[in-house]
């Protein structure tokens, strides 16, 4: 076994942690509550590893992180569908098929979260098109350099590096903390 990787993948994530700006962690929280404040719904999405992410993720908001219960947020994983992806990407296209479900379940004020270690899921870039067209605030969990779809969130949360299981691994950080802080503001 080669120590010497393990210590480098170790300051690979100490190097892009530090590269990331805290501060969108507290605005990221902070749009979801002010949605849920107003009974709106969070949906995530995302392909591959970030598509188990974005499912992780919504859980954490109904099912809650601690073992204390509070009531349930609104949230929703636009890829847990297979019936719906596969007869839509079948009769369609794959890249419509988180747009088509928000067209059918979203609404003005909810939040659209995508998570793509490039930033180039077409999939995830229009949903984001169509949500930022009808007034869904977007969310991006990206990496590199955030791709294409930085240019349309709201909020980037972008981890600059170009491996993917660091960035999927510090995403589902980032997401743990965010969905513990929006847990914490409603216990207090």
């Amino acid at each position: 076994m080669d120590k010497s990787f393990a210590e480098k993948c170790i300051k690979k994530h100490i190097d892009a942690l530090n590269k990331f700006d805290i501060n969108q962690i507290y605005k990221v929280a902070s749009l979801i509550i002010e949605s849920i404040e107003n009974n709106s719904t969070i949906f995530w999405c995302g392909n591959g590893g970030s598509a188990s992410q974005a499912n992780h993720l919504s859980a954490e908001l109904i099912g809650g992180m601690q073992k204390e219960k509070i009531a349930p947020f609104k949230s929703m994983c636009l890829n847990t569908d297979s019936a719906f992806i596969t007869a839509w990407s079948n009769d369609d296209k794959f890249e419509n098929i988180f747009k088509r479900q928000l067209e059918a379940n979203g609404n003005k004020g909810d939040v659209l979260i995508g998570l793509s270690t490039s930033g180039n899921s077409l999939n995830i870039i229009e949903a984001s098109k169509y949500a930022k067209l009808v007034g869904i605030n977007v969310i991006s969990f990206t990496g590199n350099k955030g791709g294409k779809l930085k240019n349309h969130s709201d909020i980037n949360i972008n981890i600059d590096s170009d491996s993917t299981p660091r960035i999927q691994e510090i995403h589902i950080l980032i997401g743990h903390i965010i969905c513990d802080l929006v847990e914490q503001h409603y216990k207090l």
